[in-house]
């Protein structure tokens, strides 16, 4: 008897790139024994929506998209209390989480995964009540979109334009923030604040820290410090530029929980996506919550 799949996929994602492999991706299910659904989604959160709505009568669910499609599922599945295996085929620009799990680029090739892989139980976030899957944000860099064509290496340039003319000018955004973890507390000013769950963010391999692991129920948490004077503005350029995380300006640890206090409500981005404005915010890991397929190697990814 074949197993029913639901295939949630955005048909705009990567300027409509699934479209022409559409026949041949569902036929890649069929041959591996799937009873197959196609849903394009519509809207935004429609992922979400179908998932909550018909999720639980499916054996199997695939999704295809950028983050924000792969958000939505996993957050659909987390609503409705799903732990049905999860099998993705990256569609976005930056496709850091998948490359975090190594499914390749090669749509045919992640779908042969997605539908006969091993389930790895990853771990998920979760900010206040939203769900997000690999990456939560505040502060300059959160202006633009993840999912620019080059990713955060842009974003990085764009903002080193910034901070180069910040020299000159004081109105580079700042927060003061209370930050704790580990029984720790962290009383900060900040231009960025970072956790994350994946090997990379917009290709940026080292900025998350090192020793990473999906399913360690433990995130990175990435903060770049107020430069206060031209010296700090260089040193803290730099070690965007070589992408290092454990310096006095920019610097990562390890939580399974953190906190943040502000003085006032801060915008987050979540996958990629404008996440809420919070004046609190408690992010816990829920860890190995989600059986992604994956094409399995070893037992652990990292």
């Amino acid at each position: 008897m074949m197993k029913k799949l639901l295939f949630v996929f955005n048909p705009h994602s990567r300027t409509g790139q699934i479209k022409p492999r559409l026949l041949e991706l569902i036929d890649t299910f069929v041959k591996a024994g799937h009873d197959v659904t196609a849903y394009p989604t519509q809207r935004q959160r429609d992922a979400y929506d179908k998932v909550v709505e018909v999720g639980q009568f499916y054996d199997a669910i695939v999704c295809s998209g950028g983050d924000g499609t792969l958000d939505e599922t996993v957050s659909g599945m987390m609503t409705a209390g799903l732990y049905t295996p999860l099998g993705y085929i990256p569609a976005g620009s930056t496709n850091d989480f998948a490359n975090s799990l190594q499914i390749p680029k090669n749509m045919i090739k992640a779908a042969q995964i997605a539908v006969s892989g091993e389930p790895f139980l990853c771990d998920v976030g979760q900010l206040n009540d939203e769900t997000f899957v690999y990456v939560a944000a505040f502060g300059l860099f959160t202006n633009v979109s993840y999912q620019t064509s080059q990713g955060l290496k842009n974003i990085l340039g764009h903002a080193a334009y910034i901070l180069e003319g910040a020299k000159q000018i004081t109105n580079v955004p700042s927060y003061h923030v209370v930050v704790e973890a580990n029984g720790k507390r962290y009383e900060e000013t900040l231009i960025y604040g970072m956790v994350s769950n994946s090997k990379s963010v917009g290709g940026m391999t080292n900025l998350t820290g090192k020793g990473v692991e999906l399913d360690d129920g433990l995130f990175e948490v990435t903060l770049v410090r107020k430069p206060r004077n031209p010296i700090e503005w260089n040193a803290t350029l730099a070690c965007l530029a070589v992408q290092q995380a454990d310096s006095d300006h920019v610097y990562s640890i390890k939580a399974e929980k953190v906190t943040f206090q502000f003085d006032e409500a801060i915008p987050w981005t979540v996958d990629g996506e404008y996440g809420g404005a919070y004046k609190n915010v408690t992010i816990n890991n829920i860890n190995q919550r989600v059986p992604i397929r994956v094409k399995m190697e070893r037992k652990s990814i990292g």
